[in-house]
């Protein structure tokens, strides 16, 4: 399934998120200075710490805020303030909600690349979302064959270069998306089987029961959700303070 770049509707005010829902919200992360500000109030002292730690400037606003966003996001689905929202930290340093929010059964996760922010959201079920700008790069052919199965490699190299680029893209955001759900690391990438084709939408080959969706959040972007479980409806929302 793939959502086109049209479909990023502004949330409800009255945002309920039902079992079989999940929600994927699209976030800008150029924000202005003083809207900067205001999310940066939000942050935690650990996360704070870790946003003076980035080298440029543009990392740190963007840093910033991806997670005073994320926050936000949050507070709305259990109805607290954004600086009221704890984190536990898995590996890899996947954020999770702190112990103290386990009631709410509520599971997320966080991706970002260049300017966009794509966060996934849904009730109890295991979930991953990763999103990269379409890019050229000069080591493509030779990741794909360190990291792709052979079937899916040979399909890249059939390709003319233009489509080559956003397919090794689709392929990576498919497999990433999956292991940021289960928690594997990215050594694990080369196992996880996808077919697609530059028409057809992509499938997991694994025995567990997962829905895959494809994203095109905007120009030059593909990501993709995984989830736990099959039958789920997908809603896009387009993040605004």
């Amino acid at each position: 399934m793939t959502a086109s770049n049209d479909i990023w509707l502004p949330a409800p005010t009255d945002l309920t998120l039902l079992q079989n829902e999940i929600h994927v919200w699209r976030i800008d992360l150029d924000q202005p200075e003083l809207q900067l500000q205001n999310l940066a109030a939000t942050l935690s002292n650990d996360e704070m710490a870790r946003a003076e730690r980035f080298y440029f400037q543009e990392h740190r606003q963007r840093f910033i805020a991806g997670r005073g966003i994320l926050r936000a996001i949050l507070s709305r689905y259990l109805g607290i303030q954004p600086l009221q929202v704890q984190f536990n930290y898995q590996q890899r340093g996947k954020p999770v909600l702190a112990d103290t929010f386990a009631d709410s059964g509520l599971a997320f996760n966080l991706s970002h690349s260049q300017g966009l922010g794509l966060c996934a959201v849904n009730c109890t079920r295991q979930i991953g979302v990763d999103l990269e700008y379409i890019r050229p790069m000069s080591d493509l052919e030779a990741l794909a064959k360190r990291f792709f199965l052979p079937r899916e490699y040979e399909m890249l190299r059939s390709l003319s270069p233009k489509q080559q680029q956003e397919v090794f893209f689709r392929y990576w955001t498919c497999k990433e998306a999956y292991l940021k759900a289960t928690g594997d690391g990215l050594s694990q990438l080369e196992q996880i089987e996808v077919s697609l084709t530059p028409t057809e939408p992509a499938k997991l080959h694994i025995t567990e029961d997962w829905s895959l969706f494809e994203l095109v959040p905007a120009n030059n972007y593909v990501a993709a959700v995984a989830v736990a479980n099959l039958g789920c409806d997908l809603k896009c929302w387009q993040y605004s303070h």
